[in-house]
Formats: C-alpha cells, sequence, structure tokens
C-alpha cells in the first residue's frame, strides 16, 4: 500500500493506491528505499495488517467527522509502471488533522513502514506531529512538481472511460448552463491556476517546461477567513452554502449605481462590479443585507480577482487556455461559473476556462508518480 499527502489548507487531500508498488516501501532520511531482514512471522504479520488497514480504508467513505473517501473519484483498472490497480481519493480538513494522525495510529500504518510522500506547505509544518502522534516519517516532494505531473497525468488517462477535463457552456444561464467534456489533447501551452489557500498561477510549456509565473495571497483562505469574521460560519461547506442563498449586489457597488446604466465607452455592462463590498459605506445598506449576501459578495470578490489576474498572465504569456485546478473548487458551481464567464466575456472570446474532475488531488498523484519512478 502507498499512502500519499497534498498538505495545505484549506483542506488536506490523501490519495491512496492499493495493489501500486511493492505492499511496504520505507523510505529513510534521504528518501531512499532501504532493505531489513524479517522472519517469515514478521512478514506474515505485515501482510494481516496491510488487509487489514486496505480493508478499512476501502469499506468505509468517512472517517470519523470530516474524513471523506471521494468514492465518484475513484479510478478503477489504472495500470501505472506496469502495475495494476484502483486509485482511492481519501481527505481531510487540515483543521482536524489529529484524526488522521489518530487513525495512522490505530490502525498501525507505521508498523508496515508505509511510504508516507507529502507535498505543500503542511509537509514541513506537521513533520514532527505525524513522527510524534503516528511514528510516521515524510517524505517531502516539491508541490509543484507535483502539482503538473499529476494534472497531466490524470488527464492522460481520463477518468474511467470519461473525459477529465470540461468547460463551462452558457455559464451565465441557470437553465442552459452544461458542463462539456473537452480534450485536452496536445495542451501545450497551458496556463494552470492553482486555487488553495492562495494561489499559484504556472505557465506550462510541455511536461519538462514550466515556470510560476505570478500568485495571489487572495484564494480560497481568504474566502474561508473572512466568512468565519463575517457570518460566523464554521466550515467551507457552510460558507459555499450561505454563499450560494445569498445576493452579492446588495453588497457590491455595481457600474450601474454609478453611472446609472452601463458605461458604453469603455464597455463597462451595468451589472459588473464596480467596486466590492462598495455599498457597506452605508449604514443603512449595511443593517440590510444578511449573511448569506456577505458570504455571497466574499466569494465574489475572491473569484472575481482570481480571474482577472488569471486573464492578463494569460494575455502576456500568450496563452489562450486557462485550467482551473485546486480545493477551493470543490463543491464550488458558483465559482466555476463565474470564471468560465469571466473570461470568455473580457477576452471577447480569444479565452476558455476549463476545469478537471479531480479538482484538488493534482498534487498527490504526482507524488505518487514520484515515488514508482524512484523504485522502479
Amino acid at each position: 500500500m502507498v499512502l500519499m499527502l497534498r498538505l495545505g489548507l484549506p483542506g488536506r487531500d490523501l490519495v491512496r493506491a492499493p495493489g501500486l508498488g511493492s505492499a511496504w516501501n520505507h523510505w529513510g532520511g534521504t528518501g531512499r528505499v532501504s532493505d531489513r531482514d524479517i522472519t517469515a512471522e514478521e512478514e506474515q504479520e505485515e501482510v494481516e495488517n496491510l488487509k487489514s488497514i486496505r480493508k478499512y480504508l476501502t469499506s468505509n467513505v468517512a472517517y470519523g467527522q470530516t474524513g471523506i473517501r471521494d468514492v465518484h473519484l475513484e479510478l478503477k483498472d489504472l495500470t501505472m509502471r506496469g502495475r495494476k490497480g484502483n486509485l482511492h481519493f481519501i481527505r481531510f480538513p487540515t483543521y482536524d488533522l489529529p484524526v488522521f494522525l489518530q487513525m495512522a495510529q490505530q490502525k498501525q500504518f507505521s508498523s508496515l513502514h508505509t511510504s508516507l510522500c507529502a507535498t505543500g506547505g503542511g509537509a514541513y509544518k506537521f513533520e514532527d506531529d505525524f513522527m510524534t502522534v503516528s511514528g510516521l516519517e515524510l517524505w517531502k516532494l516539491d508541490e509543484i512538481d507535483c502539482l503538473i505531473k499529476g494534472v497531466l497525468f490524470i488527464d492522460s488517462v481520463g477518468f474511467n472511460g470519461q473525459s477529465q477535463c470540461f468547460y463551462l457552456e452558457n455559464p451565465k444561464d441557470p437553465e442552459r448552463c452544461q458542463k462539456i467534456p473537452y480534450n485536452l489533447e496536445n495542451p501545450y501551452p497551458l496556463l494552470l491556476v492553482n486555487i488553495g489557500s492562495g494561489v499559484s498561477i504556472l505557465a506550462v510549456y510541455s511536461k519538462d517546461n514550466y515556470k510560476r509565473v505570478t500568485g495571489t495571497s487572495l484564494g480560497g483562505g481568504t474566502f474561508f477567513g473572512l466568512c468565519c469574521l463575517l457570518t460566523g460560519c464554521s466550515t467551507f461547506e457552510e460558507a459555499l452554502e450561505m454563499a450560494s442563498l445569498g445576493d452579492s449586489t446588495k453588497v457590491d457597488k455595481l457600474v450601474r449605481d454609478i453611472y446609472g446604466g452601463d458605461y458604453e465607452r469603455f464597455g463597462l455592462p451595468g451589472y459588473a462590479v464596480a467596486s466590492s463590498f462598495g455599498n457597506m459605506m452605508s449604514k443603512e445598506k449595511r443593517d440590510s443585507v444578511s449573511k448569506e449576501d456577505l458570504a455571497r459578495a466574499t466569494l465574489v470578490t475572491i473569484t472575481n480577482n482570481i480571474g482577472s489576474i488569471a486573464r492578463m498572465c494569460a494575455v502576456n504569456e500568450n496563452i489562450n487556455r486557462v485550467v482551473f485546478v485546486g480545493n477551493f473548487l470543490r463543491i464550488n458551481t458558483i465559482s466555476m461559473k463565474l470564471l468560465a464567464y469571466a473570461l470568455e466575456y473580457w477576452s471577447k472570446g480569444q479565452l476558455k476556462a476549463f476545469f478537471l474532475e479531480h479538482e484538488g488531488y493534482f498534487g498527490a498523484v504526482g507524488a505518487l508518480l514520484e515515488l514508482l519512478t524512484t523504485i522502479t
């Protein structure tokens, strides 16, 4: 069994690959495979422990109150480096990290000398916790390298016979909006926008040639943090649910609020946001808005900012395909629709926003690929 982690905020992703790689690879501090002598009895005990862990992970869809196995994302009969198996995706929120560590301790993950590869900022932040609580060492891998490897690989294998990549047609029309599969064949160049706690924007010219163009600190962590302050919500899911019920136009000042309609000279429609949270300068309007309105306005503010920066980067890099990934987009159709519409509208049809079904798991998949490259 091989465990891969992508550690970061606001969520943490765990990908498990039963049947891929050796049953109990183990890593020293240098990240190299080490050998050890074991008796037949010890080997049999490890086999039984492995069976027990595999049964626990694959027979449950929830682990405690916050651990979730995304069954709908499982990749079946996948061949990697000549090995065939199913790829399972399990996530725990970072704020509830102790639940995962307790599970690892109770199920004796460390008794198998399981390879625990980690990427993202949390790979450093929580390294001591993994060793202290559950006796697990982390093999830390570069986040950007793993992200791109994971994206390109998952897109190449598809999604159980379906397309991994898609775009949204008619994103502003609730009745006509639909997902359209897209074959990301010959993907280069592409702009990869990874939305987690913050945002990194990467220009990818080939599988080995890519660079970080820029980023912004205003990302998913900003949305969630501001929603906690403004609405008192306690989970990302709750924040999105509130946003889905709110009306951001009560909070934001629009072009029509300033000009009485469209600003035709510069092609600005009346419904465009002129000032995010601009209406909140008025006490009367502050008193009339709901927490749901504030959540929606926060989501629109963060998403519009990301879309604007992505569009400018695409123009500067002369790239017309922009792929958005990251945990921020999980169950977040509002932001996907906003990004899809904004890129196409403001570029006059020259840019299109693409999305991937596995959203925030690509770093973990890239870590798995890196491990398999090392041990084969």
